[in-house]
């Protein structure tokens, strides 16, 4: 019987401190907490509590026949605990309804996994510690950054205990083959690969509410429709894209909501479709054939380099410094260096320093605080600045109290 899974992603990145120049602030001041607050509500209020309800409503209503998956970041974790834990509580009465689950992830929605499989790890491990403290479930599927994928990373995933992971269906790849069926890795028959349907998932993500598209207006019933127009290949159709979809970025207005409401009913119309989590896959279907990418790929999949993260110099320079101080940020006594350093590897950040943002998704572009690609490398710089020169002062610090213990401070002060 074919299934649809339903992924939705919850990403709150911390918002930088608009630094006009360098400062001596120290790293307390690396973040906006007015700002950050500011986007919580903002989300909470025009997607999260709204949309919650809805599937909860969804859930109740369907009596178990429909489920839905979350990929929620660490961050934005942390950051409904800090500012509405009000809608940490409707997350959590989601999970405690038994057709939810969540995913893996990188905990700080980061790059890591390109520029260092030690730090991916760490943050990979305390995720999902952090899924298992909030709500219960423990993850078995993991999702990487921009669905940035390759053979060697469902490698690793496997060796982490991890049996699925869910990348981008790439024509380039597929060959005229379907996304609609479980696939797996080249030698590897630990872990099962899910692919996003590209063109159905963006159907509802970029042009739901395009007023261009000839498609105008998307109901559930046609989009339930073309779900059931899949041939008899079809084991299972994924959806996946931002939560943040329903009421930020197409506006309630647009009638998005009511596409949600009537979504379920629409596709179970049809007896011969349900609705599944990954891991229910897992246990009830098998890989038809193998999905080889010995290459990076994304769901933006535009160049080796991953296009709209490290397209330019700006967002390469900037990749190299925050990664090329991990040595130094593991080594330091510097209180919560580690955290900090984590939040700033948030691939958020980068995205705005792309030159090609605009082109990419207008609502996504809104969501940035900088005019410019320029002014966000500029600021992003002066932090990173900053925080390395807290990093050396506090080893500094370290070393002088090191040697006044050992009787050779004075050779220290000497050489200074």
């Amino acid at each position: 019987m074919p299934s649809v899974c339903l992924y939705f992603r919850v990403h709150i990145p911390y918002r930088l401190k608009l630094f006009p120049k360098r400062t001596n602030a120290g790293t307390g001041s690396l973040f906006d907490l007015a700002a950050n607050g500011s986007a919580v509500n903002k989300l909470a209020d025009k997607c999260y509590l709204p949309a919650n309800k809805i599937l909860q409503e969804l859930i109740a209503s369907n009596e178990g026949k429909f489920s839905i998956t979350f990929s929620i970041s660490g961050t934005a974790i942390e950051l409904l605990q800090q500012y509405r834990p009000d809608v940490l509580d409707s997350f959590k009465a989601l999970a405690d309804t038994g057709c939810v689950e969540f995913l893996a992830e990188t905990y700080y929605n980061s790059l890591s996994w390109l520029h260092s499989k030690t730090e991916f790890k760490r943050q990979v491990e305390m995720h999902h510690k952090k899924i298992e403290q909030v709500f219960g479930s423990t993850p078995v599927v993991f999702r990487n950054t921009e669905l940035i994928y390759n053979n060697e990373l469902a490698d690793f995933i496997a060796e982490m205990g991890y049996k699925g992971i869910l990348c981008e269906g790439l024509e380039s790849i597929l060959n005229g083959r379907t996304p609609n069926q479980l696939y797996a890795a080249p030698g590897n028959n630990d872990i099962k690969i899910f692919l996003r349907n590209t063109r159905l998932s963006d159907d509802i993500a970029f042009r739901f509410d395009d007023c261009t598209w000839n498609e105008q207006p998307l109901t559930a019933e046609k989009f339930a429709g073309w779900i059931h127009t899949h041939d008899e290949n079809t084991s299972s159709i994924h959806l996946y894209f931002d939560y943040e979809s329903f009421g930020v970025y197409k506006k309630a207005e647009t009638g998005i909501f009511d596409f949600l409401k009537n979504l379920p009913v629409a596709v179970m119309a049809n007896e011969n479709w349900i609705f599944e989590t990954p891991s229910a896959l897992i246990n009830s279907d098998y890989p038809k054939d193998i999905f080889d990418a010995p290459q990076i790929i994304s769901w933006q999949n535009k160049s080796p380099d991953n296009c709209i993260w490290s397209e330019n110099a700006m967002q390469r320079s900037s990749l190299y410094k925050i990664y090329h101080i991990e040595n130094m940020v593991q080594k330091t006594s510097c209180a919560n260096a580690i955290e900090y350093w984590g939040h700033l590897q948030s691939a958020d950040h980068f995205f705005c320093m792309s030159e090609q943002r605009k082109m990419v998704n207008d609502a996504y572009f809104k969501l940035c605080p900088f005019i410019s690609a320029d002014e966000a490398h500029q600021h992003y710089k002066n932090i990173i600045t900053e925080f390395e020169i807290h990093l050396i002062q506090q080893g500094l610090e370290v070393l002088r109290t090191t040697r006044r213990k050992e009787g050779v401070y004075h050779l220290y002060a000497d050489a200074n």
